[in-house]
């Protein structure tokens, strides 16, 4: 076999989802952000939310193993997302103090850091949610290229809000998955009268008086008001408050009903959630914002089903990122 017959043949394997070294949706491995447009990226982080299973760490392989197979074009935006923007691997943040959270997120920040200074916007998958945290910190705020020096607007699918400002710290760990959305608005990262929060439910510990009020000045969406006000609606409440602020969506698993993602942590049983596909359709109602990056966060793949159904959602939801991302890199090109 020449060279050129062993290059014919591997192209003609590509499109297998069992053949070759997998990456996220068989794209180029290059872990250098400068090379790319957007970049994706692992980030194996468990020890920010010690109240639930440690194993979210494992999400980033079990998605990469099942994007192999998902075809690459989405119709409904008429576009090959690796066609219109260069979209690479960049492999997974290291973690060595794995362990130790408030570590970790400076080593996240560090990381993602990189990919701001190339001007590169990450689609991610953890984790737990202290990662976003210190995305956002590296991403946003006066000294952010991705922002040119503003703060964000953040769309934040959750069934919580993660705002936690009354405690201290979470089980030992200060910048946790409970506290990111109070203190990177305390720190100048997130405008959070441009943001909203979407998709709470469930009982909380103490019953809240107001449960749509929001002492930072988030705007919240309950999952029981976004059934009452619709798709259509809520993608008009998210654009106008957004306005033309660079945007960042967050998406907690546990948002979606359990049927469609019963592998997360601090799962919310019987109080209806999300469904995958309202959640599609809100992305698709976000076309022509100017979107930095996002992140898919609380898988655990140890419980997940024999079909992978929540590795698959993460995915499929991770596909829709790039796609929307992707979709505005090409028109700023042909700008």
């Amino acid at each position: 076999m020449d060279e050129a017959e062993f290059q014919r043949k591997k192209a003609e394997m590509e499109p297998w989802y069992w053949w070759g070294i997998q990456t996220f949706f068989k794209c180029p491995w290059d872990e250098n952000p400068a090379n790319c447009d957007i970049g994706l990226v692992s980030v194996p982080h468990s020890s920010g939310n010690g109240s639930t299973e440690r194993d979210q760490h494992l999400a980033p392989r079990a998605v990469r193993n099942v994007s192999g197979w998902y075809r690459r074009g989405h119709q409904k935006y008429g576009i090959v997302p690796w066609e219109v923007a260069r979209i690479h691997d960049l492999g997974d943040v290291p973690l060595p103090h794995a362990m130790v959270n408030d570590i970790c997120v400076q080593d996240i920040e560090g990381f993602f850091k990189r990919l701001d200074r190339a001007g590169t916007r990450p689609v991610s998958i953890g984790g737990d949610h202290a990662i976003t945290g210190p995305i956002l910190k590296a991403i946003a705020g006066k000294e952010a290229r991705l922002t040119g020096g503003r703060k964000c607007a953040l769309l934040h699918f959750d069934a919580h809000r993660d705002d936690y400002e009354h405690i201290p710290h979470w089980l030992g760990s200060v910048r946790s998955a409970a506290h990111w959305a109070a203190y990177t608005v305390a720190e100048q990262h997130v405008d959070p009268t441009r943001s909203v929060q979407l998709g709470m439910r469930g009982n909380p510990i103490k019953p809240r008086a107001d449960i749509t009020a929001s002492k930072l000045g988030y705007k919240l969406i309950p999952a029981d008001e976004f059934f009452e006000l619709g798709i259509e609606e809520t993608v008009r409440l998210i654009r106008d408050r957004v306005g033309d602020m660079p945007l960042y969506i967050t998406f907690d698993l546990d948002v979606l009903d359990p049927t469609e993602a019963p592998a997360v942590s601090n799962m919310e049983p019987m109080q209806r959630g999300l469904r995958a596909w309202q959640a599609e359709k809100i992305f698709h109602g976000l076309r022509g914002l100017d979107i930095i990056g996002g992140d898919i966060v609380c898988m655990i793949p140890t419980k997940d089903n024999p079909s992978n159904i929540t590795a698959m959602t993460a995915m499929a939801l991770m596909f829709e990122m790039i796609a929307l991302i992707a979709d505005g890199v090409g028109r700023g090109k042909k700008g």
